[in-house]
């Protein structure tokens, strides 16, 4: 393969249009040689410096990235992030994302969660720290906005909106804390339709202080965007508009799902069907924080984290098969989804 033909190729896998599979497919011969150009025809070579050569290739060409540490890192240098969410009936739900926070290499993760659900949360995980706030309904409190706003300031990323619940002073407490806070967020579910509530949401995000990922699914979405669509295209180019208009990252979720920020699209080849089960979504919630936590842009850590949570799925299904899948199965497939990503970066 000359350079014009690799160049074409890595333009469709970053486009969305192939797998990073179908992408190694046509770039790696089926046979040992070295990655050529137009004047410089293959030759033999070591099967590990070509793929050393392809790796690079791969990891220039795609958003797709694994953190890397530094070998005297420690906790805090990894992401202290704050997940926000919970609610009487649906305290499980802030933390599956907190659990998956942890799986992908999250440092430090704290849940805000009513006081009411502290007990339940905190059994999720011992590796999980717990901020109770005060209560009314069932739900996080007005009162607790001030302490909210507290925590947010100690942490370096935050995710709200699993579990929430909904009422009209929460809602507004969300809108605020969109607003204001300069640390970057990842907005799901209830936080989501705190956002559709207020037709000036897309105002709020030009004025916010920090990046955004919106992670709605096509319910969520024709909430947010204040329109219907007669099918899947329409939808994906209504996404790319409002992420370019709201300035934010948006992960329409769904078969293929999309990941825009209004001038890049990705379209993920990983996921399967058993995936359409509850929690699913709260888990890649808490993926995305991690991955900005540990230094990744937002854009690349929303493609890296969708590509991650649907490899995880289907490593899952090998074993568990489709019917049988949970969102706890993810997070449990989440080491074997990044060792299979890091291997294929690396070309191996």
């Amino acid at each position: 393969m000359n350079h014009h033909e690799f160049q074409q190729v890595a333009k469709k896998f970053r486009a969305g249009k192939i797998s990073l599979l179908e992408f190694t497919q046509q770039v790696f011969p089926r046979e040992g040689g070295t990655f050529g150009t137009s004047d410089s025809p293959q030759q033999p070579g070591s099967a590990g410096d070509f793929a050393l050569r392809v790796g690079e290739a791969i990891s220039a060409s795609t958003p797709l990235r694994v953190p890397q540490r530094k070998r005297d890192c420690h906790k805090g240098d990894v992401g202290r992030l704050l997940f926000i969410g919970g609610s009487l009936g649906m305290s499980g739900a802030i933390g599956l994302s907190g659990l998956a926070a942890l799986r992908s290499g999250a440092g430090l993760v704290s849940i805000a969660t009513p006081d009411l659900c502290l007990p339940l949360v905190s059994a999720v995980s011992p590796c999980l720290m717990t901020r109770p706030l005060v209560s009314q309904n069932g739900k996080i409190a007005k009162d607790a906005a001030r302490h909210l706003e507290i925590l947010v300031a100690e942490h370096d990323v935050v995710g709200i909106g699993p579990g929430l619940g909904r009422e009209p002073d929460l809602d507004q407490m969300v809108l605020q804390l969109y607003e204001s806070t300069t640390r970057p967020m990842v907005c799901d579910a209830d936080a989501l339709n705190a956002l559709a509530s207020q037709e000036s949401w897309i105002a709020r995000s030009l004025a916010k202080a920090g990046p955004r990922v919106l992670t709605p699914h096509p319910g969520e979405f024709v909430r947010l965007a204040r329109e219907t669509f007669d099918s899947r295209q329409a939808m994906c180019q209504a996404a790319q508009q409002l992420a370019a208009e709201s300035q934010t990252v948006i992960v329409l979720k769904g078969h293929n799902s999309l990941i825009t920020d209004g001038v890049r699209q990705y379209y993920c080849q990983t996921g399967n069907p058993g995936m359409a089960t509850a929690g699913s979504g709260d888990v890649l919630t808490g993926m995305i924080a991690a991955l900005i936590g540990q230094g990744l842009d937002v854009f690349s850590a929303a493609v890296t984290g969708c590509h991650l949570h649907g490899l995880s799925g289907d490593l899952a299904i090998e074993v568990l098969g489709e019917h049988s899948l949970m969102a706890t199965d993810i997070i449990d497939f989440l080491p074997k989804g990044f060792s299979r990503l890091r291997d294929s970066i690396a070309g191996r």
